[in-house]
């Protein structure tokens, strides 16, 4: 059915769907498999990115109006709910079942820590000042220290994660500097490595390596820095 809903570009009834099957397999005290674990990922991904989308616009109009109407400034605070619902569901799902779930499997658990990263970002986006920054960081650097103990450096989860974490870096936290340190050492790191890139995840990890490259550019040049908030943010 997780897979039916995709297909049909169901993404809310996809995300109830994968939910129950996280919920089942905890209760059959097993683990999802890598399929599971991506279908997850997708499903969450792309109800959160339209309202993500949806809150930009917005917000963008609400700042460049001078005196914004109260129909914005609803409309606005409705979205803003929906995030914070989604993103509440996902990370309750990830923190009270999933990473307490792959205590023994190194990129699972990279894989769902750096998830909880990515939505508690993704929180602080719309509420920020609230500790979201602060949750973001811990579950990105804690994915971080598994991740380059236990996965090498052209592995997409370790590539995702990086790039991921970088642009918490950048956006929420304000250190340009270690974002574009981050990300510099894990493009090097994977192309010194490129013979050890299984055929399989050659696309995915390549894909990553290329828009590490393009946000590091984009970071590190001067004349780009006043539309930078509108194209850095590009992740895995």
């Amino acid at each position: 059915m997780v897979r039916i809903a995709e297909a049909a570009e169901r993404y809310d009834d996809m995300c109830q769907l994968v939910k129950e099957l996280v919920l089942y397999t905890d209760k059959q005290k097993d683990q999802l498999s890598v399929e599971e674990r991506n279908l997850l990922s997708v499903a969450y991904k792309n109800v959160i990115g339209s309202r993500r989308a949806a809150w930009r616009t917005l917000n963008h109009e609400s700042e460049n109006k001078e005196g914004a109407d109260q129909i914005l400034i609803e409309y606005k605070k409705q979205i803003e709910q929906e995030l914070s619902d989604i993103c509440s569901e996902v990370l309750g799902l990830l923190e009270d079942v999933l990473i307490k779930n792959v205590q023994d499997d190194p990129a699972a658990r990279v894989f769902y820590l750096k998830m909880a990263g990515d939505y508690y970002r993704y929180l602080a986006e719309s509420a920020p000042n609230n500790g979201n920054e602060a949750k973001a960081a811990d579950f990105y650097k804690q994915a971080f220290d598994i991740a380059e103990k236990n996965l090498i450096p052209t592995d997409p989860i370790r590539l995702g994660l990086a790039l991921n974490y970088s642009v918490c870096f950048y956006e929420l936290l304000k250190e340009k500097k270690k974002a574009c340190d981050l990300a510099k050492t894990a493009f090097d790191e994977a192309i010194s490595t490129l013979d050890k890139l299984e055929e399989a995840d050659y696309k995915d990890s390549t894909l990553i390596m290329q828009l590490l490259r393009d946000n590091l550019t984009l970071w590190t040049s001067d004349e780009n820095e006043v539309n930078v908030e509108d194209i850095s943010d590009q992740e895995d």
